[in-house]
């Protein structure tokens, strides 16, 4: 019997929805809108039940006034800074979130970006594909190990503690800010809590960001906080693009303040095409060429991770349908 209850998928996942499907089975039907911005969801959003919404597009308060009868905007991610939940939460809209998918790849990502570059492999294998030089490891010139330098965790979540176990396990010194952490952490996981942002840039080789996007961390790398980082030092974001001032990377390259960076999230993705960063990264003549690991907000990524994701978010979508507790809610 066809269902008169529809859950949206707003965005990114189309083509076969065998997954989403086989979990609602007679509860909802299940449609892929596909946009690519909010305003693709006019006309096609207004009367479903559950909205599944990935990180293509955002939903504002426009969107969310519209809602007629909507039980439930899952994000299908951990971040939510592209769902007003304000106005959600003044709608009556549960939105809630997928926070335990994906930790391991984007941890894997985050230590696997800080190899690349601190091994100097995607230096040196930049080099040499760029022309004859010298076959030899004198292209990656200075090198410094791993064991015993100071790896700094900005964030220490579910992400952010799997990255710092990786790093533990690598031999490094695994330190970590956090306000919101309560105290024990550190204990727990054999690590060293820092009190301050800024103590933590000032001793770290590696500094990888774990933390999600808000009002507090808008920006909070940038210039100053490059600046305060060893010379010759590496950043690695897979967190969210909007903490970076990613226009600040290509000098920090250029002076050699920064070794390299990993950047798999961009404040606007795809990126335009005069953003500094892309114009120095595509640049041969230009540091970033050869010392910056761009991705395309892809470090969630693998085939069993992707589909966590997806059946975790139509599960809280047909528990909203049929009146079950939610889970993860954020508002």
């Amino acid at each position: 019997m066809k269902s008169d209850h529809c859950v949206a998928i707003a965005d990114f996942i189309t083509g076969d929805l065998k997954p989403e499907r086989q979990i609602l089975g007679d509860t909802a039907q299940v449609v892929a809108l596909d946009a690519r911005c909010e305003e693709d969801l006019i006309g096609r959003i207004e009367d479903v039940d559950a909205i599944v919404l990935y990180h293509a597009i955002s939903i504002t308060r426009t969107t969310i006034e519209r809602l007629t009868r909507c039980k439930v905007i899952v994000r299908g991610g951990v971040g939510y800074d592209n769902v007003d939940w304000r106005a959600a939460r003044e709608h009556n809209i549960p939105v809630a979130i997928v926070p335990d998918y994906g930790s391991e790849e984007v941890a894997d990502t985050a230590i696997g970006m800080a190899l690349a570059l601190t091994r100097g492999i995607h230096l040196q294998n930049s080099r040499l594909r760029s022309g004859p030089g010298m076959w030899d490891y004198t292209n990656a010139v200075p090198l410094t190990r791993l064991r015993g330098s100071v790896f700094g965790v900005v964030g220490l979540g579910r992400i952010g503690s799997a990255a710092a176990l990786r790093a533990k396990a690598l031999g490094m010194d695994v330190i970590f800010y956090d306000p919101y952490k309560p105290d024990g952490y550190d204990r727990a996981l054999g690590i060293r809590r820092v009190e301050t942002l800024e103590a933590l840039l000032s001793q770290s080789m590696v500094v990888s960001l774990h933390c999600p996007h808000t009002e507090e961390t808008r920006g909070m790398i940038d210039a100053q906080a490059i600046a305060r980082m060893p010379a010759g030092s590496y950043l690695i974001n897979t967190a969210r693009g909007a903490i970076v001032d990613t226009s600040a990377i290509p000098q920090a390259l250029a002076s050699g303040q920064l070794a390299g960076a990993g950047i798999d999230v961009l404040p606007q993705e795809p990126p335009a095409e005069d953003d500094p960063l892309i114009l120095a990264w595509r640049d041969p003549a230009h540091a970033a060429h050869e010392r910056l690991i761009l991705n395309p907000h892809s470090a969630f990524y693998s085939e069993e991770g992707l589909l966590d994701i997806r059946t975790k978010s139509t599960e809280t979508c047909r528990r909203a349908i049929v009146g079950e507790p939610l889970r993860n809610v954020v508002n």
